[in-house]
């Protein structure tokens, strides 16, 4: 097996993803915070990298619909941020 910088790249964004499960389900994150969508949304990002060079349909369309729902939860939460509630 032969291990190249995208599976690296892959595998950070995996650590990422789980990472923010983790800290939701020990109660050290809230999920309407902003870092969280953010880690998410790098997360998902970092996977697609690695599904650019070994490509999985099924794989790449969860990612695809993991960054859009991150990307509505950091837009939802900077206006939310904006309006002062």
């Amino acid at each position: 097996m032969n291990y190249f910088w995208h599976d690296a790249v892959g595998n950070l964004g995996v650590l990422l993803v789980l990472a923010c499960y983790f800290l939701i389900q020990t109660g050290k994150l809230d999920i309407r915070a902003l870092p969280y969508s953010v880690l998410n949304g790098v997360g998902a990002i970092l996977i697609m990298v690695s599904l650019f060079y070994n490509f999985n349909l099924s794989s790449f369309v969860i990612e695809c619909a993991w960054l859009a729902i991150s990307a509505y939860g950091v837009v939802r939460r900077l206006l939310e941020l904006r309006r002062g509630t």
